[in-house]
C-alpha cells in the first residue's frame, strides 16, 4: 500500500484534526439543535432548545477563533493533488471557513439585537454586536438561517468530495483529517 505522504501529502497535525472534529460534532449539534428548537419571535426568551443554540454557537465562535489563529499560524502538509482538484479545495475551505465566520456571528448580532446575553460556557459575556431593537440585528436573524443552509451545502459537498476521493480516486486525501 502507497504511503499517504507518497500520494497525496502528510496527515494534518493533531490539533489541526482536534480542532476539525471538534466543529464538526459543533456544527452537528447546532444543526440538530436549530432544527428542532421552537422558532423565535418578538417576545420568545432565550430557555431550553433556544439557550442550547446560544450556548453551542458561543463555543463555536471560540473554536472557529482559534481555528482561525491556528491555520494562519500553521501551514497545511502540502498536497499532490491535481491542479484543478487543488483549486476547487482551496476554494470550497475558503466559502466553508467564510460561512463558519459568518454564520455564527449572524446569530451573535441577532442574539444582541433581542437583548439575549451571549455567554462562553455560561461565564464569559460576549459584548453585544448590535443594540437591543436594532432592526439591523433583527435582519442579521434572516440571513443567520439563510446562510445556514448555504453551510449545510457546502457540508454535504464537502463530506461529498471526501468520499469521492475515497472510494473513487482511491487515494489517501480523507484519511489526512482521520486520526
Amino acid at each position: 500500500m502507497e504511503h499517504s505522504s507518497q500520494k497525496n501529502g502528510a496527515k494534518y497535525g493533531g490539533v489541526a484534526r482536534l480542532i476539525h472534529w471538534l466543529v464538526v460534532v459543533l456544527i452537528a449539534a447546532q444543526f440538530v439543535i436549530g432544527w428542532t428548537m421552537p422558532d423565535v419571535h418578538k417576545g420568545t426568551q432565550p430557555t431550553g432548545l433556544i439557550a442550547w443554540h446560544l450556548g453551542v454557537g458561543a463555543v463555536l465562535i471560540a473554536v472557529m477563533t482559534i481555528r482561525i489563529v491556528w491555520r494562519t499560524t500553521h501551514q497545511p502538509p502540502p498536497d499532490t493533488l491535481a491542479p484543478m482538484l487543488s483549486a476547487v479545495s482551496k476554494i470550497t475551505h475558503l466559502f466553508l471557513y467564510a460561512v463558519l465566520i459568518a454564520v455564527p456571528l449572524l446569530g451573535w448580532a441577532n442574539a444582541s439585537s433581542r437583548g439575549w446575553a451571549v455567554r462562553l460556557l455560561g461565564a464569559l459575556s460576549y459584548p453585544n454586536l448590535t443594540p437591543v431593537g436594532s432592526s439591523l440585528g433583527h435582519a442579521m436573524g434572516d440571513i443567520h438561517g439563510v446562510l445556514a443552509w448555504v453551510l449545510f451545502a457546502l457540508i454535504v459537498m464537502h463530506v461529498a468530495a471526501a468520499l469521492f476521493h475515497r472510494f473513487v480516486l482511491r487515494d489517501q486525501v480523507l484519511q489526512r483529517m482521520t486520526p
